[in-house]
């Protein structure tokens, strides 16, 4: 999932949580992927215990509970985002997102906001492909005064021509400002487009611009009647909190909302295997340093066989997961080539996802030099394997590198809600620890033999004019 993670503000900042994995080289794009993609081992390091039950309504609670700091994570995932847009809706989603700030029947445009500002709390939201999720950070005492509001606006916005013609203008200036001014991002879009051509993903998050301006009232109170539904939608809600204090308010606010119609399966298009090697070049003046990235397409945590996606991590983590990976020692250290190197699985996703090697120029070496010596390095680990000893301290490093996520409640939100909002359970938050340890050389091999292969790509090299 690249990943974008808003930073929390004191008023509502929506943001757009882009997927493509090209960018996790760009440092924006590092936070949340860092904490989704791997973190779910603070569940089983720490000794914090999640508790999870279902509401009469259908709606899915998790709590967690960390009494290091009177503070509490409150955060409603609903499962739907842009790869759920009706075709020619495209932004209609990330419009919802938006429109979740404004008026409801009980509480006039800005309400929410401003309690939770009074109280010294700050909230956002974010949309993604799979999610589309909103939080807070309150003290406890206020728990249930936001559970009340995001009950509210979860079935009882106002949704009239002159605010949603207001926010369909915010919605296409952000795309203005954040995509269209930035040949990154517009990269990214090509690259979307072209690894996955038959799937939704090809489609911005934030929307196609001749398609969102057509964005009107029928079309967003369809998509909010549909899925803004408590049996659609997941509670986690992380701090100094009790379970059964959690349970007792959340019957008291989300228990009143009446269960939606059941929904069907999330099925989407899957697109033909890529058997072709290929390559999106954009040449743009702004482009102040070029980078290389190519990118394959794998199964992710949703979509894998048994073992498949822990063994893709710990195949990033040892090809280009830090300092002390293959692609930072060899192009970084020994050549000088690169001031930067890595790779990244994005692994929590409800498809299938992306993994991706990446490289920046350094002095006088060329994109040319940093694509070539990447190539030797994904074929040799393909080729050759890594030693037990290799692995081993990759898994010693990939799950103790998650331990700096502990100090952060949102963090462990983050964790839980991503993983049931893409189809996976609190059992899998749970057991991950013991599947990355059971992890074999040999099976981190027969992955990078099986998807790692060059003449099946996508090389990305953006470039100045």
């Amino acid at each position: 999932m690249p990943l974008h993670f808003s930073t929390t503000h004191s008023k509502p900042k929506p943001s757009i949580n882009l997927r493509s994995g090209w960018l996790r080289g760009t440092l924006f794009a590092t936070a949340l992927s860092f904490v989704i993609t791997a973190a779910p081992v603070l569940a089983a390091t720490d000794d914090i215990k999640a508790a999870n039950f279902l509401l009469d309504n259908g709606m899915e609670v998790v709590v967690i509970p960390d009494h290091r700091a009177p503070i509490v994570t409150h955060m409603v995932w609903y499962k739907i985002g842009s790869a759920d847009e009706p075709p020619g809706k495209s932004g209609i989603a990330y419009l919802i997102e938006h429109l979740m700030f404004k008026a409801t029947t009980n509480h006039a445009a800005g309400a929410f906001d401003r309690a939770v500002s009074a109280i010294g709390g700050s909230n956002s939201a974010f949309t993604s492909h799979d999610y589309t999720a909103f939080y807070e950070t309150v003290v406890p005492q206020a728990l249930e005064q936001v559970m009340d509001f995001e009950a509210d606006r979860m079935r009882n916005l106002v949704l009239t021509d002159d605010v949603i013609a207001t926010e369909r203008d915010v919605i296409l200036e952000d795309r203005r400002s954040r995509i269209d001014s930035d040949p990154q991002a517009l990269l990214g879009h090509k690259v979307d487009a072209t690894l996955e051509p038959n799937q939704p993903h090809r489609i911005p998050v934030i929307g196609w611009m001749h398609e969102m301006e057509k964005l009107n009232r029928a079309d967003a109170k369809a998509f909010y009647d549909k899925y803004y539904t408590p049996n659609n939608a997941v509670l986690v809600v992380a701090g100094d909190v009790e379970p059964q204090v959690v349970k007792t308010l959340a019957e008291k606010t989300y228990s009143k909302i009446a269960r939606g119609p059941d929904l069907p399966p999330r099925t989407r298009p899957v697109g033909p295997e890529q058997n072709t090697r290929r390559t999106v070049t954009l040449a743009d003046a702004r482009v102040s340093v070029p980078n290389f990235s190519m990118l394959w397409v794998v199964p992710s945590y949703h979509t894998a066989k048994p073992g498949e996606a822990e063994a893709l991590a710990l195949l990033a983590e040892i090809l280009g997961g830090g300092s002390r990976s293959r692609l930072y020692q060899e192009l970084v250290v020994k050549q000088g080539i690169a001031a930067e190197a890595g790779a990244d699985f994005q692994g929590t996703v409800l498809d299938a996802t992306n993994f991706t090697v990446y490289g920046v120029p350094r002095g006088d070496a060329k994109l040319a030099d940093v694509q070539a010596a990447v190539e030797v390095e994904v074929a040799r680990i393909a080729k050759d394997g890594v030693s037990s000893g290799e692995l081993e301290k990759a898994k010693d490093r990939f799950v103790r590198s998650m331990s700096f996520a502990r100090g952060k409640q949102d963090s462990m939100a983050n964790i839980y809600g991503a993983t049931l909002a893409t189809g996976g359970s609190v059992r899998d938050v749970e057991e991950w620890p013991d599947r990355i340890r059971k992890v074999t050389a040999d099976e981190v091999r027969d992955v990078a033999t099986r998807y790692l292969n060059l003449d099946h790509s996508t090389t990305i090299l953006p470039k100045d004019d």
